[in-house]
């Protein structure tokens, strides 16, 4: 597999979905087989309610099972504890900055799409703001275009945590 079709991920995000998974397998899956028998033994197919919604469920959940398999098979981790500490933004950091405007102060954990939360602070390393701050280093002033214009930040500091 080529390194564009890697997903980059941190060993919290691999960890999760492999609980989604094994729940899914494990629990989910048994109890749509058995949802699904028992709406068989209910007799007419063709009107019965329990045994399409019950179908339907199955087909969501399988596609969410090959769906996690595939991202967890192309999953780059990166566990930024382990990279050297620097003063450079890459995947995994928490990066610090300050609007240069308002001098509002904000931390950002950089993730993965699927990570990515704002009520956590955690951003996806494809969103405009890591775009904007990804290879830059602590002192940096960045430009990051957001819908509501262009934004200048300073890069303050850099955690590997």
């Amino acid at each position: 597999m080529s390194q564009s079709n890697r997903y980059p991920m941190t060993p919290e995000g691999e960890k999760k979905l492999q609980k989604e998974l094994k729940w899914l397998k494990s629990v989910e899956r048994p109890r749509i087989i058995e949802a699904i028998a028992e709406a068989r033994a209910h007799g007419d197919l063709k009107e019965n309610a329990e045994y399409h919604a019950a179908r339907e469920q199955q087909g969501f959940t399988e596609g969410r099972i090959q769906e996690i398999e595939a991202k967890l098979a192309a999953a780059q981790v990166i566990d930024v504890t382990k990279v050297a500490n620097g003063n450079k933004v890459i995947f995994g950091v928490t990066v610090h900055i300050v609007d240069t405007e308002t001098d509002t102060e904000k931390a950002y954990k950089i993730v993965g799409d699927d990570e990515a939360d704002m009520k956590e602070n955690k951003i996806s390393v494809n969103s405009p703001i890591a775009r904007g701050l990804i290879g830059k280093e602590v002192g940096d002033v960045v430009q990051v275009k957001t819908p509501g214009g262009i934004i200048e930040y300073e890069i303050d500091a850099v955690e590997h945590i």
